[in-house]
């Protein structure tokens, strides 16, 4: 099987993002719901439309249109200045969310990325990418389009092709049917100047330039021109350009709504999180030799404690466990506001000293990772949150 990529892109993100901050923060109306955009300064009206609601649309407002026209076609336009150090917020907190699936992660725009989801099948990345626009949308409160190929290209398009709050797939033998047919300036990197060039060679489909003479195209565009016609044949051999600090450890980190005084209930914190980096390690087929707790109070001072294992690890119950000791040794008895766990000398191989013990210690290892294994097959098919310790249930 090839790798399979999914290119994830924000639906009117910066209007999505100004609602859903404008929502937590004591807002009643959605933004979205009604005739509103996102542009410069209301009052003296300068500025453009960097993002509209759907509302907006239907008054035939555009993205990229001056807000003293936009007013002009709906006088009752609600204009809302935009804010990127908000969109930055939700930018990151998008990408964490989105490492718990893959570390092979590269961030396209402020607003959307690519992930490299490996070698899983059509059906498994269809129901994956699913239980990640759900997820998405109930926890962050934003919606996506998600695209899903085998290259970053058809990831690209596909996700373009089918909006809002959709998934969709381009794969290589349904580019005649889902490519071909549309306009060649929906191609990618086919812009305004390409396309008039490409119109006056009676080009004007993505089919015709994908059926054009491809020395002809290149001598006419020079290297472009190789580019824009292979992207017509679906081709594209660009690599998911992830950073490689994410690769060498593992971490997750949970800031708390209010601040946590009792250890009972750091723990269940701790559970959780522990659940959600050992299973990204499983999913990257690494173990770790260094399990770390961090804690920050709420006076934000932030400490940390590590410990390495003799043999490296995979397990969930292992991890927990380690945790768990780690943060009863350092833990101060402040008031605690941040709590995470770091998961750092990876490897790709398992290795075991042996002693005494391992015929009984490799017994109980090999029942907790059929264990780990089903959970993961469960969460992979129905979502994350599906399964859960009963330890974690509110009351």
């Amino acid at each position: 099987m090839e790798s399979i990529i999914f290119h994830i892109d924000v639906n009117s993100a910066y209007l999505s993002w100004s609602a859903v901050d404008r929502l937590r923060s004591g807002g009643t109306i959605d933004i979205r719901e009604i005739a509103s955009v996102i542009g410069g300064d209301e009052e003296s009206r300068r500025g453009v439309v960097l993002a509209k609601s759907n509302k907006a649309k239907a008054y035939g407002i555009i993205t990229g249109e001056s807000l003293y026209s936009a007013k002009k076609k709906y006088k009752d336009l609600m204009i809302i200045p935009p804010n990127f150090k908000i969109y930055e917020e939700y930018s990151k907190m998008l990408m964490t969310f989105l490492y718990n699936y893959t570390p092979y992660l590269q961030q396209y725009s402020i607003d959307e990325c690519f992930l490299d989801m490996g070698k899983i099948s059509r059906e498994e990345a269809l129901i994956l990418g699913e239980n990640i626009r759900k997820e998405i949308n109930i926890k962050l409160g934003f919606t996506v389009s998600i695209g899903i190929s085998t290259n970053k290209l058809l990831a690209k398009m596909a996700s373009e092709l089918k909006k809002p709050n959709k998934v969709n797939t381009i794969f290589k033998e349904e580019v005649k049917d889902k490519l071909w047919h549309l306009p060649v300036e929906e191609l990618f990197m086919v812009g305004k100047s390409a396309k008039k060039r490409l119109n006056s060679m009676y080009i004007f489909t993505i089919g015709e330039l994908a059926n054009y003479d491809r020395d002809i195209i290149k001598e006419r565009f020079k290297s472009s021109g190789e580019l824009i016609w292979d992207y017509a044949n679906g081709i594209d051999d660009s690599r998911v350009n992830y950073n490689e600090d994410s690769i060498k450890n593992i971490s997750n980190a949970v800031t708390l709504p209010v601040d946590i005084m009792r250890k009972e209930k750091a723990y269940k914190v701790l559970l959780e999180v522990a659940e959600q980096v050992a299973y990204r390690l499983r999913k990257n087929q690494k173990y770790c030799y260094s399990i770390g707790v961090n804690i920050k109070t709420n006076e934000f001072k932030s400490y940390s404690h590590q410990k390495r294992l003799s043999n490296p690890t995979d397990s969930t119950k292992v991890i927990s466990e380690t945790v768990l000791e780690l943060f009863t040794r350092c833990w101060r008895g402040e008031p605690i506001r941040l709590l995470g766990i770091t998961l750092s000398n990876l490897t790709d191989t398992y290795t075991e000293q042996l002693s005494l013990f391992s015929l009984e210690t490799s017994k109980k290892a090999e029942s907790s990772e059929k264990l780990d294994k089903t959970l993961d097959e469960i969460r992979e098919k129905y979502g994350k949150d599906i399964i859960c310790r009963t330890s974690l249930l509110k009351k």
